[in-house]
């Protein structure tokens, strides 16, 4: 079954549908909750999902895994288990300031039939010093970082 896809936005009580259902695939953390934020844009349209709850009706299921073997691994076997839903967006986020492990690299590629599409978030230093992703949305990096993600993730 499906959850309400209408959420309350932050201006006058009005509602917007959700647009992205996040799905973290090992974890949450400071690079989820910042993802979170920049697909979010102050809108109200991307959400975190809980373990287990189902997927909003015509909200875009997006995974975000570390561009690490562990993250691609865990990445597949939530792909294994998928089922007939709309294929995911993966979000990698990058976890060092390098290319991913050629491990890592394959496995995504070998999965890309799979998912709607592949988009990457550089690595970004700044989140080790932050206390929460409203804070991290106050470096150009991650205001760069968010924007390309929104143009990829929209098609642009």
């Amino acid at each position: 079954m499906y959850a309400n896809p209408e959420v309350p936005t932050p201006i006058a009580g009005t509602t917007v549908a959700l647009r992205y259902a996040l799905i973290p695939v090992h974890g949450y953390g400071i690079a989820v909750a910042t993802v979170a934020r920049m697909l979010d844009a102050g809108r109200a349209q991307a959400r975190i999902l809980a373990p287990g709850e189902s997927l909003p009706y015509g909200a875009q299921p997006v995974l975000l895994a570390e561009t690490t073997v562990y993250g691609a691994t865990c990445v597949e076997g939530m792909l294994r288990q998928w089922g007939p839903l709309p294929k995911p967006w993966l979000v990698l986020v990058a976890d060092a300031p390098t290319r991913p492990v050629a491990e890592a690299r394959y496995l995504v590629r070998a999965l890309q039939a799979r998912l709607a599409g592949v988009a990457t978030v550089p690595y970004l230093p700044m989140l080790r010093a932050v206390r929460d992703p409203e804070q991290a949305m106050e470096h150009k990096d991650v205001l760069a970082a968010a924007e390309k993600l929104r143009r990829t993730l929209e098609g642009k």
